[in-house]
């Protein structure tokens, strides 16, 4: 009986190491408030996102900047008119900034929207295309995250022309101030169906 306990023994303790290694090494990783405590306080990641989009318009289908009067008077010269406020071209892109990755903070974020137009075309008379720089125009503002993926934004437009269409185009010309001109709103916005951003962790 001796021997057999002896041995019994010895197996246990030679076996013992190799068992709680395996166990150790089994077991998954238990998380930890460490790993959700490593996003940056500044600068988390994605902090900047956004995209940027080229547009062509083909002919007939030019976007209206809302600057020339259709159809123009005759005294604006016709094919030869110098209001040609319909672009061909658009060059715009959206881009937003949430430098806070900590605290209630990081639910705020700031955004940027511009829009170049460029062309020189007056429906069913002139269709070029040129690349001449029209208008600059842009939204920008801030907004904060609720749950449910609500936004409380609050927005600032404004249209600058570029070039000769800063002057006087002649006739034609209706002296707007742009595609909705200058105005200020504050909105919600509600997103669904998987469309959002990849920005701060949603939690609160």
């Amino acid at each position: 009986m001796k021997r057999i306990a002896m041995i019994l023994t010895a197996l246990s303790i030679s076996i013992a190491p190799s068992a709680l290694s395996q166990t150790i090494a089994n077991d998954p990783p238990a998380k930890s408030a460490v790993s959700s405590g490593s996003t940056p306080t500044f600068f988390p990641r994605d902090w900047i996102r956004g995209f940027t989009d080229f547009a062509v318009a083909p002919s007939h289908n030019e976007p209206d900047l809302g600057r020339c009067a259709f159809p123009q008077p005759s005294s604006a010269g016709g094919s030869t008119s110098q209001c040609t406020a319909y672009a061909r071209y658009l060059l715009s892109g959206y881009l937003e900034i949430q430098p806070l990755g900590r605290t209630f903070a990081r639910h705020l974020f700031f955004f940027f929207e511009p829009r170049f137009s460029f062309g020189r075309n007056i429906p069913q008379l002139s269709y070029q295309a040129s690349m001449e720089p029209m208008a600059y125009d842009r939204a920008l503002g801030a907004a904060i995250e609720f749950p449910k993926n609500f936004q409380l934004r609050v927005t600032q437009h404004q249209v600058d022309y570029l070039g000769r269409y800063s002057h006087s185009l002649g006739p034609a010309d209706l002296h707007t101030t742009g595609p909705y001109g200058l105005y200020t709103t504050v909105s919600v916005r509600w997103s669904f169906g998987g469309y959002g951003r990849n920005g701060a962790p949603p939690a609160y």
